[in-house]
């Protein structure tokens, strides 16, 4: 499935320009085609009139001012698809290496934390949100002690099954200290793994010890 924008300046090389991204046949099934965000007209920041957004997939897949949709046999050959967002190795690139396409299962920690880095000791409750990718995230642990040990969190809201982002949380009581707090989210098949994947633009970063947080008790 290739989707077109209409946005490219004209007096620039449509293959250099023209933002064309290719994805997989199987995506059309729960692709959208968003006219409207929160019931009012998609506005030009977003990409209004029209954008394509195949769930699960890197942001650079939801094609902007969707002008064209077409289901080809062949990838795009344009720039922003034959060598740009390719997950190569550092100081590499080129159309062999994989494309940005799925998402990976991913979480951070969002509470406790705040401008001081501080929190009060005693019950303390850690929350977060993780989201598995093309697949519905099952499960999400919490650490408190540098991933040394795993205790699992609670869903907390509605639902909404794959794709969805869900909040998680965990209490427990902290002494006085300092605490490195770490989420790891499963979404069956997969689960974060503790050390970013390296690669010549940093994409698909879900280690979960880079987006641990720091936090001293007091």
């Amino acid at each position: 499935m290739t989707c077109t924008g209409v946005d490219a300046p004209k007096d620039l090389d449509p293959k250099k320009a023209t933002v064309e991204r290719s994805v997989p046949l199987k995506v059309y099934k729960d692709a959208i085609l968003a006219w409207e965000m929160n019931g009012v007209p998609l506005p030009n920041a977003h990409g209004g009139p029209l954008r394509s957004i195949p769930p699960g997939y890197f942001g650079i897949n939801n094609v902007k001012h969707l002008g064209k949709l077409a289901f080809t046999e062949t990838e795009s050959d344009v720039k922003y698809m034959k060598t740009s967002y390719r997950i190569s190795p550092i100081g590499k690139k080129g159309s062999q290496y994989p494309s940005a396409w799925e998402m990976p299962v991913k979480s951070w920690v969002t509470r406790p934390t705040d401008e001081t880095g501080t929190v009060k000791a005693g019950k303390v409750q850690i929350v977060g949100v993780a989201m598995g990718g093309t697949r519905k995230v099952t499960s999400v642990q919490v650490s408190i002690d540098s991933g040394k040990s795993w205790k699992r969190a609670k869903f907390v809201g509605p639902d909404l099954d794959k794709y969805a982002w869900r909040q998680f949380a965990f209490e427990t009581i902290l002494s006085p200290g300092t605490y490195n707090i770490a989420s790891l989210a499963s979404n069956g098949p997969d689960k974060q793994p503790e050390l970013r994947m390296e690669n010549r633009r940093g994409y698909a970063h879900n280690g979960w010890k880079d987006h641990s947080v720091q936090v001293t008790v007091v």
